[in-house]
């Protein structure tokens, strides 16, 4: 395994390189001067010391290249408009990212996995049927429109949890946790949606097979057969599910920062967006693509502990 993990981290340095150079090359293309948006209505007589003062009156093959250098190094460079290095402007928001990201894969996984099981148990029943109805409607929601249901109905309505803003928690853990709970599980209710449907396909496939009914001949309890000896067959593919849905949540959950007003790197993304801050949206996209690379190799690398039939790298 150890050869593999070496084999894996060794195509990741090129993949990451490349995804650097897309991201600049798509990022420098969006219409927009980020220094007419600096100067507004202002005279435009110091634009020309600006753009040079900023480095944007160099070919873009020549700004690629001095990128690219300096991200070897280590160094995203400096945002145009928040007076910092991009690190430290990501590195702030991260923090709130990541706790939206982990408490909303940990919805999605406490209701998903159960009900994925409870359906797989009676097939085509009243039960199975309205599981599947469930995940099919989370699976169709829009992001937002979920969001502001739950803010009608548990904010605005009951009273319950803060319509928006984020506490952090060095302010304390409760009013941390709720100031998460909203968004977290607004993601969490449409991603356990494709674990449900996951789940429960998994465990028809396992629970069909030949194992599963010497289990029983043999007089073990439900309980044992499905728990013991199916869960941990039919769980495989839901490792990979979680391990994704949770750099996508990390990469993607940009709407549920947007709309409840969490200060995340989603959000600093969409506003560096809205000023043309080419440093900011390269570094924090290549943070996101990087983070989906090392979650699909700690999934594979997990995959072996939890099957030890898994062998890489070995024909069978």
């Amino acid at each position: 395994m150890f050869s593999y993990i070496i084999k894996r981290i060794l195509i990741l340095i090129p993949t990451w390189i490349l995804l650097g150079i897309l991201i600049f090359f798509i990022i420098n293309m969006i219409p927009g001067d980020p220094v007419a948006i600096m100067l507004g209505t202002e005279s435009a007589e110091n634009a020309e010391i600006i753009r040079e003062r900023m480095g944007l009156n160099k070919p873009i093959v020549e700004r690629l290249g001095i990128w690219i250098f300096d991200l070897l190094r280590g160094d995203l460079g400096e945002s145009y408009f928040l007076g910092r290095s991009v690190a430290q402007s990501i590195l702030e928001r991260i923090p709130v990212t990541l706790s939206l990201a982990f408490f909303g894969m940990l919805f999605s996984v406490i209701i998903g996995i159960p009900l994925g099981i409870l359906a797989s148990l009676k097939p085509n029943s009243l039960r199975d049927t309205s599981i599947m109805g469930f995940s099919l409607l989370g699976i169709s929601i829009p992001e937002f429109f979920l969001g502001l249901l739950l803010i009608y109905a548990l904010s605005l309505g009951l009273n319950l949890f803060p319509s928006g803003g984020y506490s952090p928690l060095s302010r304390g853990a409760f009013s941390w946790i709720r100031s998460l709970f909203l968004p977290s599980l607004s993601i969490g209710i449409i991603w356990s949606a494709y674990i449900a449907r996951l789940m429960r396909s998994s465990m028809l496939e396992v629970l069909n097979q030949d194992f599963i009914t010497t289990a029983r001949a043999k007089g073990q309890t439900e309980y044992i057969v499905v728990m013991k000896h199916a869960l941990r067959n039919g769980i495989l593919p839901i490792v990979t599910a979680i391990g994704m849905i949770f750099a996508l949540l990390l990469s993607g959950a940009f709407i549920t920062e947007y709309l409840f007003r969490l200060p995340g790197a989603g959000s600093l993304i969409i506003s560096s967006i809205k000023k043309r801050d080419y440093p900011v949206v390269q570094g924090g996209l290549l943070f996101f693509a990087s983070s989906i690379l090392l979650v699909n190799l700690l999934v594979d690398i997990l995959y072996a502990f939890i099957d030890p039939r898994i062998k890489y790298g070995k024909k069978s």
